[in-house]
């Protein structure tokens, strides 16, 4: 048998599961502020994995499929422990916002302090309290505020087991994707843990294909590191595209962005993807794509400033294989908006 856990002074014995609150600080109320967790402590050893949601307080569609994950009757037979975090920025979560209540990046303020800023304070406590338990770990994000993403996975791919598990987590789209001084995944690669970040929907949304797809890829990954049992006569999925690169189509003006492309479309160098047009519609503008990829993002906002980002697209060997492939992932997990 593995040997308990404790984790916030709560001693966690193999074979159960238990729901706690790790003491986050005090509101000015003096309320206490917790993160609630729950932990799932396999009756046979294991990995020790955390999934985390919600570090940018108003990327929701991670806690949705957290609480999904929690409630699959397979959890029954998991070798090793689960750690599950669905909010870690409670005070934006509750405030509908990115950031704390300093406007500070909860994801610029790792490893954190236990003496500096709020941030620099909830940091060092998910540090302490759910990452020094963990061998791996899966960050869920979304698009910013009016922004949303292609469900895709990012991660450092100089790193075997990284890659492997980005590869197993089976969405049609990986990023090798930089570091973030003070990101989370930076701390936690730093300490030799193998994670991915996930990224799909938008901001303050249940987008039913990102939610899907990241609760599916979740329970891939726990396969591919034999917490759960493989299903026998699955067909494999198809391997995930690597993109070379990825850039942003920024707007040349200010208007009114009338965007006629959408997520996982290939486009071709030179190809509008939007008109920016004043209200009167006397001048139009074409947003041209700078070179040939796949949209993997784009804003969701129509009004648009000068040097505001549109369109994130990434290049390919192969891109119109990879559209093909984006298109029947999105009928497969069934795209609720196929426009």
């Amino acid at each position: 048998m593995p040997e308990p856990l404790r984790i916030a002074g709560v001693t966690i014995e193999a074979g159960t599961r238990a729901s706690l609150e790790i003491p986050v600080g005090r509101r000015s109320t003096r309320a206490e502020v917790f993160l609630p967790t729950q932990v799932v402590h396999g009756a046979r050893p294991g990995p020790r994995l955390f999934v985390c949601a919600a570090i940018h307080g108003d990327e929701i569609a991670g806690v949705e499929i957290i609480r999904r994950l929690l409630r699959r009757p397979l959890l029954r037979r998991l070798r090793g422990s689960l750690i599950a975090v669905p909010i870690v920025n409670v005070y934006g979560f509750v405030g509908h916002s990115r950031y704390l209540p300093d406007r500070r990046d909860l994801n610029r303020s790792f490893p954190g302090s236990p003496r500096g800023s709020l941030a620099a304070r909830l940091a060092h406590q998910f540090m302490s309290e759910v990452v020094a338990h963990a061998t791996h770990g899966i960050d869920l994000h979304t698009g910013a505020l009016h922004r949303e993403n292609l469900p895709q996975v990012r991660a450092c791919l100089d790193d075997p087991e990284t890659e492997r598990l980005a590869r197993a987590f089976g969405v049609p789209v990986i990023l090798n994707a930089d570091l973030r001084d003070g990101s989370l995944r930076q701390e936690v690669l730093e300490r030799r843990i193998p994670m991915l970040v996930y990224e799909a929907g938008e901001a303050l949304r249940f987008d039913e294909m990102a939610i899907r797809a990241g609760l599916r890829g979740i329970v891939s990954v726990m396969r591919e590191l034999r917490m759960l049992p493989r299903t026998r006569g699955a067909a494999p999925r198809p391997d995930p595209f690597l993109a070379r690169s990825s850039h942003w189509v920024r707007a040349a003006e200010s208007g009114i962005l009338r965007s006629r492309i959408r997520l996982g479309a290939w486009v071709k160098a030179g190809e509008p993807m939007g008109v920016i047009s004043d209200p009167l519609g006397d001048a139009e503008s074409p947003v041209p794509a700078p070179r040939s990829g796949i949209v993997i993002g784009r804003t969701r906002l129509p009004l648009v400033n000068e040097g505001d980002a549109l369109f994130h697209v990434a290049t390919f060997d192969r891109p119109g294989v990879v559209a093909d492939r984006l298109e029947s992932f999105q009928v497969e997990l069934g795209d609720p908006d196929p426009a």
